[in-house]
C-alpha cells in the first residue's frame, strides 16, 4: 500500500513539475518614433522550442531599473503574472542628433512564460522625472490560432559551455557566435571558453559562477567578421561596427534574426560574439552585449559591456565621444545603481557603503586626469583617422592603462567609496561610487556598489 503511494506521490510532483514549465512566448513589435513622436505597433507572438527557461516562482522585477518597463497581466483579474524592466536600442537612438531629424522603426521583443488565459501587456516608460507611465497596451490570447507555434530549424547546434544545472535555478547566459565560418566554429568556441574563463575570474562573477549556465549557438556566417561601414566592409552579420556613428559601437538592428536564432538555446541574457580585432563593443540592459573577440582588450570589453547588460550599469567614463546628445541642464537621479546627481546626500543611494570620514562628493585629481584624457583622446582620434593598424590602436590602449592606473593609485580615497564627479558622460553633475571601476576605465575589477548591482540582479534568477 505504501508502495503504490509513494508511487502515487512521485507520478503527483512530476506532473506538478512538468506544469510548472510553461512553453515560451514571444512578443514581437515595431518601435517607431523620433525624438518627439513615439508609437508601437504589434508584429507577431510567437511559442519558441523550448520551455520557458526562468525560474516562475521569481516571475515579479522590483529591481526598478531600466528605461522601460513592462507587465503581463491576467485580463480577467489584472494580477501581474510577469514583469521585467529594459532597454532598448530604440531608448539610446532617441537621444542622437538623427534622431531629431527622421523617424525610424525598430524591431524589439517582449518574453514571458506562455499564459493559460488572455492576458494584457502593458509597455512603461520613464518621463522627464523618471517616473512610470504607460505608453502602450495590447491583448495575447493564448488561443488565438494566427500565434506561430511552427517549429523552425535551428541554425546552429546548442553548445554547452557550462551546465551548473536546471535552467529554471539559473541565470542562463547564451554566447551567440557572429561572423564566424564554418571553418571557425572551433574558433567560436575556444573564444567563448577564453572569454567565460575571465568573467567568472572577475567578482562577484567569481562568487557566483555555480549560479551560471552558458550555451553557445554560432550559425556558420558566408564571410568572416562582421560589418563596418566607416572603412567600406560589410557582411551579412548580425551585428555591426558604427552604430549611430560611433567606430567601436557594436550593434545589431535585426532584432527578428537574432531572436529567431537565440531561441533555440535557454536564456535570459545574451552576449555577441563579434569575430573580428577592431577594438569594439556595446551593451544594453536586459537585450544583450557585444564584443570584438580578437582585440588585445577583449577581456575587459567582454566583462564591461556585460555589466551593462546584465546589471543595468552606466558607463562612469565622461571623457570619450559618444553619440549621444547631452543631457538637459536639470539634473534628476539615474535609474542606473551606479551613478548618481547627488541632489539630497543624505539619501545617496549607496550611502550605507560610504564611510562617515568620506566626503560628500569626493575630492580626487580630476584636473590632471582630464588634462591627460585630452591628449590621449587626440591621439587616439588621430590614429583611426589614419586608419593605423590595430596593434598601434593597442599599444596605446596599453599606454593609456598604465598610466590611468598609476594616476588612480595615488589617490587620497581611492578604494574608498564616495561620489567621485565625473560619470554617465558628464564631467560635471553625475558622480560615480568610486574613483575607478571596470565601469570607469580599463581596469579589471568592479567597484563595491557595482558589485552589489550584480548580485542584486543574480538573486532574481537564480536559486
Amino acid at each position: 500500500m505504501f508502495k503504490h503511494l509513494s508511487r502515487f506521490l512521485t507520478l503527483l510532483l512530476l506532473c506538478v513539475a512538468i506544469k510548472a514549465a510553461p512553453a515560451t512566448m514571444r512578443l514581437d513589435y515595431f518601435h517607431t518614433g523620433d525624438s518627439k513622436h513615439e508609437i508601437f505597433s504589434m508584429d507577431r507572438v510567437v511559442i519558441e522550442p523550448l520551455p520557458w527557461p526562468g525560474d516562475i516562482t521569481k516571475t515579479i522585477d522590483d529591481t526598478n531599473l531600466g528605461k522601460y518597463f513592462f507587465e503581463v497581466r491576467d485580463q480577467k483579474s489584472q494580477r501581474v503574472l510577469y514583469s521585467r524592466g529594459f532597454a532598448s536600442v530604440y531608448g539610446e537612438w532617441e537621444t542622437t542628433d538623427e534622431a531629431n531629424k527622421i523617424m525610424r522603426s525598430f524591431s524589439e521583443s517582449l518574453r514571458f512564460p506562455a499564459p493559460d488565459a488572455p492576458v494584457d501587456i502593458l509597455l512603461k516608460k520613464r518621463d522627464a522625472k523618471n517616473n512610470w507611465i504607460e505608453i502602450w497596451k495590447t491583448t495575447v490570447d493564448p488561443k488565438d490560432m494566427f500565434i506561430d507555434r511552427s517549429k523552425p530549424r535551428a541554425a546552429a547546434n546548442l553548445i554547452p559551455i557550462q551546465k551548473m544545472g536546471d535552467p529554471a535555478k539559473k541565470v542562463d547566459l547564451l554566447l551567440l557566435g557572429d561572423g564566424y565560418t564554418a571553418r571557425e566554429i572551433p574558433k567560436f568556441q575556444a573564444d567563448a571558453r577564453r572569454l567565460i574563463a575571465v568573467l567568472f575570474s572577475t567578482s562577484p562573477f567569481k562568487e557566483h559562477r555555480s549560479d551560471f549556465n552558458v550555451w553557445g549557438l554560432c550559425p556558420p556566417a558566408a564571410q568572416s567578421g562582421i560589418s563596418r561601414p566607416s572603412t567600406g566592409i560589410y557582411r551579412d552579420s548580425l551585428a555591426t561596427y558604427d552604430a549611430f556613428g560611433s567606430e567601436r559601437y557594436i550593434l545589431s538592428f535585426d532584432n527578428k534574426r537574432l531572436r529567431d536564432v537565440a531561441q533555440f538555446a535557454p536564456y535570459e541574457f545574451i552576449e555577441i560574439l563579434a569575430n573580428g580585432r577592431t577594438y569594439g563593443g556595446g551593451g544594453i540592459f536586459n537585450l544583450y552585449s557585444t564584443v570584438a573577440v580578437d582585440n588585445a582588450f577583449a577581456n575587459y570589453v567582454f566583462v564591461h559591456e556585460f555589466g551593462h547588460h546584465f546589471a543595468a550599469l552606466a558607463d562612469e567614463y565622461y571623457t570619450s565621444p559618444v553619440a549621444y546628445a547631452p543631457a538637459t541642464a536639470d539634473r534628476i537621479e539615474p535609474w542606473e545603481p551606479n551613478a548618481t546627481a547627488l541632489l539630497d546626500k543624505k539619501r545617496l543611494k549607496w550611502g550605507d557603503l560610504v564611510a562617515s570620514d568620506t566626503p560628500l562628493p569626493t575630492p580626487w585629481n580630476k584636473e590632471e586626469f582630464e588634462t591627460y584624457e585630452r591628449e590621449y583622446g587626440a591621439r587616439r582620434a588621430q590614429l583611426r583617422k589614419e586608419n593605423r593598424p590595430e596593434s598601434e590602436m593597442e599599444a596605446l590602449f596599453r599606454e593609456d592603462r598604465r598610466r590611468v592606473d598609476a594616476m588612480m593609485a595615488k589617490e587620497k580615497y581611492f578604494g574608498k567609496v564616495g561620489a567621485f564627479e565625473g560619470a554617465n558622460y558628464e564631467a560635471h553633475g553625475y558622480y560615480r561610487p568610486q574613483v575607478d571601476c571596470i565601469m570607469f576605465s580599463r581596469t579589471n575589477y568592479f567597484c563595491k556598489v557595482c558589485s552589489r548591482a550584480i548580485e542584486n540582479v543574480v538573486r532574481l534568477y537564480a536559486r
